[in-house]
């Protein structure tokens, strides 16, 4: 069986029960109570959606969230701490959280990459009791 390409792009939205998820461009979609149960319910879908067609890995599936909701579910990540840190002005930054403002493609690299940083240093960190 042949492997697929192709990124299939997965939009992921917040629900009052956990997470959804659906395709623009396929028949794919699922829901889940956290975002690692969305992550292998929408990996499982479309590995049903293609299964006579393509073997589907995880690296077929590019999942994306807004910014409002993003830091509305992880609160964890403060927005100003993220400002600083990519050298973003805060209220940028804000006004793109609240939705008031679109981030650039550039700009949204950025954002992203920090958040990826952010993630790095903490999967580094071990703590003391």
């Amino acid at each position: 069986m042949k492997t697929l390409k192709k990124k299939i792009k997965i939009i992921v939205e917040k629900t009052s029960t956990g997470f959804s998820a659906y395709s623009e461009d396929y028949p794919i979609f699922s829901t889940g109570k956290t975002v690692t149960e969305l992550i292998n319910n929408v990996f499982e879908a479309a590995k049903l959606y293609f299964e006579d067609k393509y073997e589907i890995t995880h690296e077929n599936l590019k999942f994306e969230i807004d910014f409002s909701q993003f830091f509305q579910n992880y609160k964890v990540l403060n927005a100003k701490f993220l400002a600083e840190k990519i050298g973003m002005n805060p209220t940028l930054l804000s006004q793109y959280v609240q939705g008031h403002k679109k981030p650039s493609d550039d700009q949204t690299e950025k954002i992203l990459n920090g958040i990826h940083q952010i993630g790095q240093e903490l999967t580094e960190l071990n703590l003391i009791f």
